[in-house]
């Protein structure tokens, strides 16, 4: 059995009469070393969510989205991803500096399929990994405590249409939002940002 219950949620299983199907369900399907079966599928996703949380006890969420295989299984207890250009807020990434504690939600919505990793992240600009995903800034890690699929019922169907152009990608010239064109962000973007290249290929999405 793991720690993933606290008062809250005993709470609301006691109210309805879950606490036996929830232990049941701790003991079965929660672990903390990847398989390979995890790693098959952690390793074909495309995107995936990830909550943290400040030091005053608010949440963030984000989402990731990369070509498959850019959320990479090291070993058993470690998966790594890149972190690519952003809005410069850091909001998600600052919160792994402050206290590191990570949510992660991979979703399958052709095969209907979701899994949660909760777990202990860092991040590294010196980290071996990074030459292997072009214009990364730093690579994350992440050890999980808690892995395990959830239940697909309320997962809607839906197909790929079109990968987002703004992945790098190796030997491509990666285009530029047109957010960081407009007069309110190009005062104040960063020295070496592409956006302030007038010939850069620059896209709505």
């Amino acid at each position: 059995m793991s720690d993933i219950y606290q008062e809250g949620q005993r709470q609301l299983q006691e109210q309805f009469d879950t606490r036996r199907l929830a232990d049941r369900l701790d003991a079965t399907i929660v672990h903390d070393a990847i398989t390979p079966d995890d790693k098959a599928f952690i390793e074909r996703m495309d995107m995936f969510f990830m909550a943290t949380v400040d030091n005053r006890g608010r949440p963030n969420c984000s989402y990731k989205g990369g070509e498959p295989g850019f959320l990479r299984v090291v070993d058993e207890h470690t998966i790594a991803f890149p972190n690519y250009d952003g809005n410069g807020m850091y909001l998600s990434m600052g919160n792994v500096i402050n206290n590191g504690q990570v949510g992660l939600l991979l979703i399958d919505f052709e095969n209907q399929f979701r899994m949660r990793i909760n777990g202990v992240a860092t991040i590294s600009r010196e980290d071996p990994l990074l030459p292997e995903y072009p214009e990364a800034q730093f690579i994350v890690r992440i050890r999980p405590r808690e892995i395990f699929g959830n239940c697909p019922r309320y997962i809607h169907r839906m197909k790929l249409v079109k990968r987002s152009r703004f992945v790098p990608k190796s030997r491509t010239e990666t285009p530029v939002p047109a957010w960081k064109k407009r007069a309110f962000a190009q005062e104040v973007l960063p020295s070496k940002d592409p956006a302030r290249d007038p010939a850069r290929e620059t896209l709505d999405r």
